[in-house]
């Protein structure tokens, strides 16, 4: 077992990788992988059954992880090399000339870790259903994961896949919604607000529950929770409150760092704030 005191080192580092690997290709999007970087530490490093090495594309008797709003790649890249999936050096090539890293996921480059290639809005979840239905055909009882962004459920394909689960008991998936409350032009309540979501779901058959995404022993407990509530005849959705560009000051309270790179003595500030004991790649 990981302590939470090692859990938060790894995610401080991943916070480091995240603002190098945009600073240097000088595009990218810092904020929500920032603010996301709590949950996907917890999950690869402690709560999420996974392997590696061999990396297999059906994952049979492991957990799948699915980033719909996949513009946050950073993060989840920075997870994967850290976790063993592929050389941690290789985050120098993100968003360069014939780099696997590219700025969505993608498959077509064989990346360990990658398994659809994501950032078109609203559709990570539904293969994420696809999946948990066959692993229960597979007779497989492990876990699909599936993160998606507050700004990514006005796409109306995410409520058609939450329809879609709830109707075919999808009960061994786990959704994580990011709600940091901002998107790429502006507060979220401002584009397109959703008022009370944990009704909005619930009334679409699945059971809700909540979290802190920015506080890693309540991230641990948080998707703990979610699991026990499994195998229960619904699928479970956690809907994870976080703040936009987490640890770093200038970047927080706004969505202004959404997709924006930070120049050089912006970059030295962050990196100021987030003192580690691991090494940068």
């Amino acid at each position: 077992m990981t302590t939470t005191a090692q859990l938060e080192t790894t995610a401080t580092q991943i916070r480091r990788d995240i603002l190098r690997m945009v600073h240097a290709c000088k595009s990218g999007h810092p904020g929500g992988s920032l603010g996301c970087a709590d949950f996907i530490t917890a999950l690869y490093f402690e709560v999420m059954n996974h392997q590696a090495t061999p990396f297999e594309m059906d994952a049979l008797n492991q957990d799948l992880f699915f980033l719909s709003n996949g513009h946050i790649s950073p993060v989840l890249y920075s997870a994967l090399a850290r976790s063993g999936y592929f050389e941690i050096s290789e985050l120098a090539t993100f968003r360069k000339l014939n780099s696997r890293l590219q700025g969505h996921p993608a498959t077509h480059e064989h990346l360990p870790g990658i398994r659809i290639a994501s950032g078109s809005l609203g559709q990570g979840l539904s293969v994420a259903i696809g999946a948990a239905q066959a692993k229960k055909l597979n007779n497989d009882p492990n876990i699909v994961w599936c993160l998606c962004g507050d700004g990514e459920i006005q796409e109306g394909q995410i409520w058609e896949a939450l329809m879609f689960a709830s109707h075919n008991k999808s009960d061994n998936l786990i959704l994580t919604i990011d709600v940091n409350g901002r998107q790429i032009d502006g507060d979220t309540k401002d584009i397109m607000g959703f008022d009370d979501l944990t009704s909005k779901i619930e009334s679409f058959g699945w059971e809700v529950l909540h979290m802190e995404g920015n506080k890693m022993e309540q991230v641990v407990s948080g998707l703990n929770l979610a699991k026990s509530k499994l195998n229960q005849g619904k699928p479970i959705c956690i809907l994870m409150k976080t703040e936009m560009g987490q640890g770093v000051d200038f970047m927080m309270g706004s969505h202004k760092w959404h997709g924006v790179a930070p120049n050089d003595e912006q970059l030295a500030s962050a990196l100021a704030q987030l003192p580690s004991s691991l090494k940068d790649y």
